[in-house]
């Protein structure tokens, strides 16, 4: 065992010990809110080409709560996975990577953020969150259980995915429990139902308010950025990321497109 005999030597090691800590990471990489000034904007448009990969949706036999749950009558659940209309890819989320500093969290409409579960469907299928207090709401009747599995997504960029529990519980009836979303080591979040196994969905809760989900036509826009040089990703469920660099200027719209095809 090494003995530092001097104070100013234990408190430099110290100091490096926090530093490379995953705690002295988070202290260190810690988004800070401001006032943005001549801040600009980013925008662009998702879309798919070629032909849709084999999978791209599931038919599920429906085998509980048919009665709520079937709502078409066909006995069956169609999970989109890949969500093309008209060359656009629904579902992506697009946001800045690795931002230190800029606009503030706007809150959430009703007060905090919400998991919809109505009809037996997570309820939107998509959307960012910032980590923290987040409602799961049960809003079927009270003869369907629900048991939500809330996972976090480690390893989306390098191709590898862990998936780590981040909450699993039972909601038998219907009301709101308010959980704590607390990512990691990654921003990608999965939802799955382990009493519908066709009830699936996907949120974001990165660090910073610079991240959205695209609209139905496929585009999107990122608002009230500091002027800079930013790389900005795209990230699909099914496909991964794709990345851009690109610098906004003060006061004005930079351009990203990102274009997904599948690849046997």
């Amino acid at each position: 065992m090494t003995v530092f005999r001097r104070s100013g030597q234990l408190m430099a090691v110290l100091g490096l010990l926090f530093a490379i800590s995953p705690a002295g990471l988070a202290a260190k990489q810690k988004y800070q809110e401001v006032e943005v000034t001549d801040g600009g904007s980013i925008s662009g448009r998702i879309t798919f080409s070629g032909e849709l990969p084999v999978d791209a949706i599931d038919r599920i036999t429906i085998n509980k709560n048919p009665d709520v749950c079937d709502e078409d009558g066909t006995g069956y659940r169609e999970v989109v996975w890949v969500d093309v209309k008209d060359g656009a890819l629904r579902g992506t989320f697009v946001f800045i990577d690795k931002i230190s500093s800029g606009k503030k969290w706007q809150a959430p409409q009703g007060g905090n953020y919400l998991v919809l579960q109505e009809g037996c469907r997570f309820l939107p299928w998509a959307q960012v969150v910032r980590p923290g207090e987040i409602t799961i709401r049960h809003a079927d009747p009270d003869s369907v259980l629900h048991n939500i599995n809330t996972r976090e997504m480690i390893g989306i960029e390098k191709g590898r995915v862990v998936k780590r529990t981040m909450f699993n519980f039972g909601q038998p009836d219907p009301g709101d429990i308010v959980k704590k979303l607390k990512p990691r080591r990654s921003p990608f979040i999965s939802l799955n139902c382990e009493a519908h196994n066709f009830m699936f969905g996907f949120m974001m809760a990165p660090g910073h308010p610079y991240a959205v989900v695209v609209g139905d036509d496929g585009s999107y826009l990122i608002d009230n950025v500091p002027p800079g040089d930013y790389t900005v990703k795209a990230w699909h469920p099914r496909f991964g990321i794709q990345k851009s660099k690109l610098n906004v200027p003060a006061g004005n719209t930079a351009t990203a497109d990102f274009n997904f095809s599948h690849s046997e």
